[in-house]
């Protein structure tokens, strides 16, 4: 057995008493969860914790993993600089990584490190664990190999955990991995972040999968849900799902609270049988199946408005040819046919994995009717959205698609009279610079983020600049 057991636990920077000062006392079963965790580890002596925090290095494409020999870090932004630690790279591990990335086709290693300092979501545990392992009277002699998250699918992260467990049986390493993430951080409304009714269910849903060691639940969550509760933990667990892969398990939930706000949650997953023995827990193939039935339910439910914006970008991305709107309606009767006959300004987003692929449109209309609208909009968010790269043919399958009708801009005087869930926002200025945000997104739930986010997307300094507001209802297509 490599992989001779798995946890999930949180990183409140709080829970450091050199941080806390006794508010880490407020979340005393988590506290007392994470020193069982840490004994655990320490009885189990691994050679290598391979650890994935959402703090590491992170990029949109790209699962990091940390190079070199080590690294340090501390508690200064948290004001205890004297709370610091060090850790050992397992370097052999990494280039085993590496080699094993780059061979599965998977977009991951050890390149692009911004910063090679430890992050939170790794200090809290190693200091959990140190601090084990002198009460025991033992040196400390695992090494680290340390990794991001990604904007990549469930079905990356789990490949990526799935190639932990392939490098810890081919280098003979007896490992522990330990995702690092905290749960939702909307509980409360006198929390730092808010609150959203996402939130708790967000909460529950992944407490229940702890409990059970329902890892496909872990992979197949819901993004919005997700994104409306501002976790970040959820990547991490699917890489250590990913590290179990085909292993039966003993689940544990050990504590969960979020007496701040934020979802603490901690739990253990001990290996029970021979390592990829059990095919009912592939949940790779599982999630797959999931996930292509749900775009076939999602194609045979779209309307006239997205299928015109979805075949456009699929006829110029697959062919090369910038279509003609009226050529891809197939359904002359259609209630929508009159809608996309008058003008009307509009945008197309793209999402892949849940997460923002190209969004482009237009406040008012700049082409003859809608149809050409969306379509033009469509082909620019596939291709030529400065954000990102163009899409690619093998993304096709999996794109989902928004289009948002506009309706009229019009003047407020005020924030007071905007609604995030209802209405989207433009803030311009007397020299022609605009931004806009869209009405109802995953993670926008108050209406100064909404303008911030706004006033940024259009180079407008919201303390500088002389600014005004401007709201507009759409009509969403899904």
């Amino acid at each position: 057995m490599s992989i001779v057991a798995a946890f999930a636990v949180p990183h409140p920077p709080l829970i450091i008493p050199a941080v806390g000062h006794g508010r880490e006392e407020g979340i005393r079963a988590t506290v007392e969860a994470y020193q069982e965790v840490a004994q655990r580890i320490e009885r189990l002596a691994p050679q290598t914790i391979v650890l994935s925090s959402p703090h590491a290095t992170c990029y949109r494409d790209y699962v990091h993993v940390s190079p070199g020999t080590g690294a340090r870090g501390d508690f200064l932004q948290f004001g205890a600089p004297d709370a610091a630690y060090e850790a050992d790279y397992d370097s052999a591990f990494v280039s085993a990584l590496d080699a094993a990335a780059q061979a599965d086709a998977l977009s991951a290693g050890s390149q692009g490190e911004r910063s090679p300092e430890l992050d939170h979501g790794t200090l809290i545990p190693l200091h959990f664990v140190r601090e084990a392992y002198t009460r025991a009277g033992h040196a400390v002699d695992f090494k680290l190999v340390r990794m991001g998250i990604s904007g990549l699918s469930p079905a990356d992260h789990y490949r990526m955990g799935m190639l932990v467990q392939r490098c810890a049986d081919v280098l003979g390493r007896r490992v522990v991995y330990v995702a690092s993430g905290d749960l939702s951080h909307k509980l409360l409304e006198e929390g730092p972040y808010g609150f959203a009714p996402e939130a708790p269910r967000f909460d529950d849903h992944v407490c229940q999968a702890f409990r059970s060691g329902s890892f496909l639940d872990l992979l197949t969550t819901d993004h919005s849900l997700a994104k409306r509760a501002a976790e970040c933990g959820l990547r991490s667990f699917q890489i250590m799902a990913g590290a179990l892969d085909q292993t039966e398990v003993k689940a544990e939930l050990l504590s969960y609270e979020g007496p701040f706000g934020v979802g603490y949650g901690v739990a253990a997953f001990t290996p029970c049988g021979e390592e990829r023995a059990s095919f009912s827990r592939a949940f790779l193939p599982q999630y797959e199946e999931a996930r292509d039935r749900k775009m076939r339910e999602l194609r045979s439910h779209e309307d006239s408005l997205v299928r015109l914006a979805r075949r456009a970008v699929e006829t110029f991305v697959r062919e090369g040819v910038r279509p003609d709107a009226e050529g891809l309606l197939d359904n002359p009767l259609a209630p929508e046919v009159e809608e996309l006959s008058s003008p009307s300004g509009c945008f197309v987003s793209l999402t892949l994995n849940g997460e923002l692929r190209g969004c482009i449109g237009t406040i008012l209309p700049v082409r003859r009717n809608l149809a050409e609208e969306i379509v033009a909009n469509a082909l620019s968010a596939a291709c030529h959205d400065p954000r990102f790269s163009p899409v690619r043919k093998d993304e096709l399958s999996q794109l989902v698609y928004d289009v948002d009708v506009m309706g009229k801009p019009e003047s407020i005087s005020d924030a007071s009279q905007l609604d995030p869930r209802r209405y989207g926002v433009i803030v311009s200025t007397s020299d022609g610079r605009h931004g806009l945000l869209l009405p109802d997104l995953d993670g926008v739930d108050g209406t100064q983020s909404q303008i911030s986010i706004a006033a940024r997307k259009g180079g407008i300094s919201l303390t500088d600049d002389d600014w005004r507001l401007e709201r507009f209802e759409v009509v969403r297509h899904r």
